[in-house]
Formats: C-alpha cells, sequence, structure tokens
C-alpha cells in the first residue's frame, strides 16, 4: 500500500484545518482500516523533507530531530509517528520514505511551495514564462520523478527485519539551486528559454524553502538499494529529451 495523497504545503499553509483533516487524520484513518487486513500490510507511506527545520548541519544525518517551520512539515512529521506506532503495534508493517523536492515534475503547477522548482525549467521548455520567488543560490534537495517512483516502489520490497525499528528513510536526491537548473535549462533549450524566468521574490515562500535542508546523508539509504540521481544537469536533459 502506498499512502501519497495529501494537502501540499502550499494549501496547507493557507487551510490549516483542510491540511490537518487530510494529511493527519486521513493517514490516521488509513492506518485503522488496516486493522481489517488478514495481515499487518506493507504501508509505504511518502512524507517530506519538510519535517526538518531551524539550525541544521550541513548534512543532516539519519539520526537528525525533526523540528519542521511550516504547516505542512508538521503534518506530515505527527503522520510519521503514527506509521511507527501502528508498525510497533504490529497493525501495518510501515515504511516512511522522506521524499526529496520532485524535479523536473510533469503536468501543470500544483499548490506545493516548491511547485516552482518544477516550474522554472518545464514552463521555459513549453515556451511559457516563470517566476522563481527564491533567491537564485537558495539549495534544494531534489530527485526526478522517475527515480523518486522507482525509491518508493523499492521500500515497497524491503525486508523489515532489515530495516529493524528504524522505519524511516531519507531518500537519495542532489542539491540543486534555482540558478544551475537555470543554467541546465540554457544549456538543452538555450539563452531564449532562461530568459522567460524572472525573478520575484516571495517573502512568504522564500522563508519555508530556506527552512529545508538541502543535502542529506543518504548512506543508509544507498546500502538498502535505493538510488539517487547524478546530478542537476541530467535531471532536465532527460525532462527535456521526454519533452521533444
Amino acid at each position: 500500500m502506498f499512502h501519497l495523497a495529501a494537502v501540499l504545503s502550499g494549501q496547507a499553509e493557507v487551510d490549516f484545518a483542510l491540511g490537518m483533516q487530510v494529511n493527519v487524520d486521513g493517514t490516521r484513518h488509513l492506518l485503522d482500516a488496516c486493522r481489517r487486513c488478514a495481515t499487518p500490510p506493507r504501508v509505504v507511506f511518502a512524507s517530506t523533507v519538510a519535517v526538518f527545520g531551524g539550525p541544521l548541519p550541513a548534512v543532516v544525518p539519519d539520526h537528525m530531530a525533526v523540528r519542521p517551520q511550516s504547516t505542512y512539515g508538521t503534518e506530515k512529521a505527527i503522520a510519521e509517528l503514527l506509521v511507527h506506532e501502528y508498525t510497533r503495534r504490529g497493525v501495518i508493517d510501515g515504511v516512511v520514505c522522506r521524499v526529496p523536492t520532485v524535479a523536473v515534475r510533469p503536468g501543470l503547477p500544483n499548490s506545493a511551495v516548491s511547485s516552482f522548482v518544477s516550474g522554472i525549467v518545464r514552463e521555459p521548455l513549453r515556451g511559457v514564462d516563470s517566476v522563481c520567488p527564491v533567491p537564485v543560490e537558495t539549495p534544494i534537495w531534489i530527485s526526478a520523478p522517475e527515480v523518486v517512483t522507482g525509491n518508493l516502489l523499492h521500500a515497497g520490497t524491503v525486508s523489515g527485519d532489515v530495516l529493524g525499528a528504524t522505519r524511516t528513510i531519507n531518500l537519495p536526491g542532489v542539491t540543486a539551486t534555482p540558478t544551475l537548473l537555470l543554467e541546465s535549462l540554457e544549456r538543452v533549450a538555450g539563452a531564449e528559454a532562461r530568459a522567460r524566468v524572472r525573478l520575484e521574490i516571495d517573502p512568504a515562500i522564500a522563508e519555508i524553502v530556506v527552512s529545508w535542508p538541502a543535502a542529506f546523508d543518504t548512506d543508509r539509504a544507498l546500502a538498502l538499494g535505493f538510488a539517487c540521481d547524478r546530478n542537476v544537469a541530467t535531471i532536465v536533459e532527460a525532462f527535456a529529451a521526454r519533452l521533444s
């Protein structure tokens, strides 16, 4: 069972009640429903790096305590604890995957605070203008959609005995900045595409994004067989190739 449904970060910040209803209560109701299963099902819960915040080391270790600085991060941190508790009680066989910002994501912009990370590449490649709402050197932990999908599927197969009591995995990723993304965009689509992105700082978005960690120690995840992107350039190149 893969639990991906959520009210995303931007909407959760604006509509606190809805975020709590879906991200916390919805998760609890789903886990309660697992009591009716004949055997404890493997539940892979998609969490977020937004569970972290405050003063952080340059590279976040696996044992780092959560300290969310947003409503969405708080709701996901609560849900992580629920997954661990229902696993401890034998209701489920849970795994929590803290997913990097998924980029470059296909489709349309969504209500995630991080939506711009995909937008500043995706929209110019389609001939559409886009806005970067954070300083261009802001570091962001990202992973390509196909890598994230593969890692979530892999989480469904890792033995609980191998995971042990620590059921949370910081998924691998790479550290990007808007500058790195735009440089990669220019290499694949030219200066005209890059010029479609304008910088308009949104303090509310920037405050949340800069609270997120931008690099993780992923030795444990890699040892468990989770995959990692090569670099920012290959992520952008692969997305551009799919569009062409």
